[in-house]
């Protein structure tokens, strides 16, 4: 199990080896094991979830490679933000089928922007946990 201190540094090392002003934020208010909130520019991390996923995510890769991968991700979101000036406001007020799609286009950009910072012995882990991370949604 990892504690709250030492996902906080393994945030805080990796964003730092990124030259990434990101700020982070433990919570015990998160349904997700990390989230990036564009409005503060913050990744918020639960730590209680990053154990609970680490648990369901079946890869051989230590727990701190776990988390730097999740990271990544998250990561990922932060650089579609900043690449892609999208409409939020669709987020809030769009249709249904206008809601999805976006969310489905900043969830693959955020898989594929992360993926262009992840260190080479993790792409294949990291790929790994993106097709299982997809069958966890589908509650497969």
């Amino acid at each position: 199990m990892l504690y709250i201190w030492h996902i906080e540094k393994i945030i805080k090392k990796t964003l730092q080896e990124h030259n990434l002003d990101i700020n982070i934020e433990s919570t015990n208010n998160l349904a997700a094991p990390m989230s990036y909130n564009v409005s503060t520019n913050t990744i918020n991390f639960h730590y209680l979830q990053v154990n609970g996923y680490m648990s369901k995510i079946r890869i051989e890769e230590t727990g701190e490679d776990i988390v730097k991968i999740i990271l990544y991700h998250e990561i990922g979101y932060y650089l579609t933000f900043k690449k892609h000036k999208h409409d939020l406001k669709t987020l809030k007020y769009g249709d249904e089928e206008e809601i999805e799609n976006l969310k489905s286009i900043i969830e693959t950009n955020a898989w594929e922007y992360g993926r262009t910072l992840v260190p080479e012995p993790l792409l294949k882990s990291y790929d790994e946990v993106r097709e299982q991370d997809r069958m966890l949604i589908k509650g497969l």
